[in-house]
């Protein structure tokens, strides 16, 4: 079992009773607002999406950790790597991603696990690129996607939902420097 540590967090694989934790986050409009078409998601829907999160693990090797509070044991969300399907024009990519609690937001703890995260898929995971994607509007992402060194790619539309997207990505090599 992969875990990473920063000073603030941990990032550990998933627990079924994490889906307790997990389905407010989901059903908060606030959070949901940047993710697809902003709708929330019932108890039933975050239960198959944190199998999803299981199942790429396994799939894949790499995936979205569960980030608790070290100090507590918190669930504050996710952090991590997952293949960006629904984007076939950055294909063959590996997306760098967070979803937090809004009551995590504005301390820095998604900056912190994605700098954890993107060290996991370049470093340790021995990735070439990895890449981020956000809606137009989620300025709060674009600030995290520059914080840990990644840099405007392109802007496009997704064909799923129509939503316009910018992707900002970093390689190993740049990482490295």
């Amino acid at each position: 079992m992969i875990e990473l540590r920063t000073e603030r967090l941990v990032l550990r694989q998933w627990k079924d009773d994490d889906v307790d934790a997990l389905a407010p986050m989901y059903a908060d409009p606030e959070v949901m607002r940047y993710i697809r078409d902003g709708s929330v998601q019932s108890r039933e829907e975050t239960a198959a999406h944190l199998d999803r999160m299981r199942q790429h693990w396994d799939e894949h090797g790499f995936g979205l950790f569960a980030a608790e509070l070290a100090a507590t044991g918190e669930l504050t969300g996710w952090v991590g790597l997952a293949v960006p399907h629904f984007l076939p024009e950055v294909m063959p990519a590996v997306e760098i991603g967070w979803r937090l609690g809004r009551s995590f937001w504005g301390a820095g703890l998604a900056t912190e696990g994605a700098r954890a995260a993107l060290r996991f898929g370049l470093v340790d995971q021995g990735l070439e690129r990895l890449v981020s994607i956000r809606q137009v509007a989620n300025v709060r992402s674009a600030r995290v996607m520059e914080k840990i060194g990644l840099t405007f790619d392109r802007r496009t539309t997704v064909p799923g939902n129509g939503q316009v997207v910018d992707v900002y990505a970093i390689t190993r090599d740049r990482y490295g420097r």
